[in-house]
């Protein structure tokens, strides 16, 4: 199958299904329907997906439905497992996505599930882009999300304008690269978020102003996109999630379990990953990552 043949993207055309409608992908999905895409959405409890259904969503009773009346279908699911159940049983979207039509998995997921789906895909004479996301739920409101997407270029080509509607999109390599790239991401911003938590419980040990101390220090090396979007949440005790506690301990788990050919060594990494196994030990799974700062406080008997 040549996959030039697709027409371009058309808003009046193209119709663009979306499983998952959390915190981040239900804004996303707001933004395609605002696009002026038609929009089919599934969503295991349907009373939650009712607000898009007012914005002019389409809702349908499972994801084969979802595929069966799709060009292209997302996916935007908790974990590993999740992507693997929508995506591959015998009722998921792969067994009845049409000829020639594309699945694009914004989960944080596992490379080689990414690569399963994708070689599963191509079987099909379909096609399946891993392109996770970061920016958290401002990023998604705003349509600033950075997105990582792995698989065929010109696949990635053709979804680009409805990336845009969402974030910027950067092609990273072939199928799983976008996981990876997500993996690292995550592995990163983890580092930003323990910095971030232990420099304002000195600071306010210290007795420095801690709105003052991260005004003043953002503009130099301290400074970050983390300190940006969770710094006045942290100080202001806002710990509603953008993203889940608990799944940044399934990212930073797949970081650390690299087989013996591929191992690699990320000491900070485990650290972080313990770290935020303590607010999951402590009922705080469904916390914000920036409640991070709570398990500081906790060490140091606060």
């Amino acid at each position: 199958m040549d996959f030039f043949n697709k027409k371009d993207l058309n808003p009046s055309e193209t119709k663009v299904g979306w499983i998952g409608i959390g915190v981040m992908g239900g804004a996303m999905a707001s933004r395609i329907l605002s696009a002026g895409f038609t929009l089919i959405v599934y969503a295991r409890t349907p009373e939650k997906a009712r607000w898009l259904e007012t914005l002019g969503a389409i809702l349908v009773n499972s994801p084969a439905e979802v595929a069966q009346k799709s060009d292209v279908v997302f996916t935007m699911v908790g974990h590993p497992s999740d992507v693997r159940s929508v995506v591959l049983n015998n009722d998921g979207v792969l067994s009845n996505l049409s000829k020639g039509g594309v699945f694009v998995d914004h989960t944080s997921s596992h490379p080689e599930l990414a690569r399963e789906i994708s070689a599963k895909a191509r079987l099909k004479d379909c096609w399946a882009i891993d392109a996770p996301v970061s920016g958290g739920d401002i990023g998604a409101k705003e349509g600033r999300l950075a997105i990582f997407a792995g698989g065929d270029c010109n696949v990635v080509k053709w979804l680009t304008p409805l990336f845009q509607i969402m974030g910027k999109p950067t092609y990273v390599g072939e199928s799983g690269c976008g996981q990876s790239c997500k993996i690292a991401n995550q592995i990163t911003v983890s580092a930003n978020l323990v910095g971030l938590s232990e420099g304002l419980v000195f600071a306010k040990q210290a007795g420095l102003d801690l709105k003052q101390f991260v005004e003043s220090v953002k503009g130099g090396a301290a400074g970050s996109m983390v300190m940006e979007l969770f710094g006045e949440r942290m100080i202001e005790r806002d710990f509603k999630a953008g993203a889940f506690a608990e799944y940044i301990v399934k990212d930073l788990g797949m970081s650390l379990e690299g087989k013996e050919e591929k191992a690699v060594v990320l000491p900070g990494a485990a650290l972080s990953k313990q770290l935020f196994l303590s607010m999951v030990a402590n009922g705080d799974e469904k916390m914000g990552i920036q409640g991070l700062v709570t398990v500081t406080e906790r060490l140091n008997g606060k």
